[in-house]
């Protein structure tokens, strides 16, 4: 069974509840990475300076306590290749079916309106999954 690595760990537990809950669920059968919990103001603005990110410090989702939004990825980490972009699809779908068993609304950055349209070409950010209100 896979498990968290202590770095996972520190960065989940920075999360909202009902993320930490949905990755502790999503780890059980599929192992995956927690790259960014909370982001204080010098990460988050690093962030956006590096494209990374669409919002300054405190305005992105990630810059409350706790977070509402957290970046993962499946483990190992996805090459940038095609393949390795539907390897973040899979994962999606994975994270995105299990929080909504568990009544919890969640956002993917691979589809910001949730239509399920995977070609659109607002911002890429398939690592991020935000809490929706």
């Amino acid at each position: 069974m896979p498990l968290f690595s202590k770095i996972s760990l520190e960065r989940l537990s920075s999360c909202h509840e009902k993320i930490i809950a949905v990755c502790n669920r999503v780890i059980l059968t599929y192992d995956h990475s927690v790259i960014c919990g909370f982001r204080n103001e010098r990460d988050q603005n690093a962030a956006y300076a590096s494209g990374a990110s669409q919002k300054k410090f405190p305005f992105g989702n990630h810059n409350k306590l706790p977070s509402m939004a957290v970046d993962i990825c499946p483990y190992p980490a996805p090459e940038n290749t095609p393949r390795g972009r539907f390897e973040f699809y899979y994962f999606a779908g994975y994270v995105m079916a299990t929080a909504n068993e568990m009544g919890i609304k969640l956002r993917w950055g691979g589809d910001w309106d949730s239509d399920k349209d995977l070609n659109e070409k607002q911002f890429d950010d398939l690592y991020h999954f935000e809490l929706v209100a």
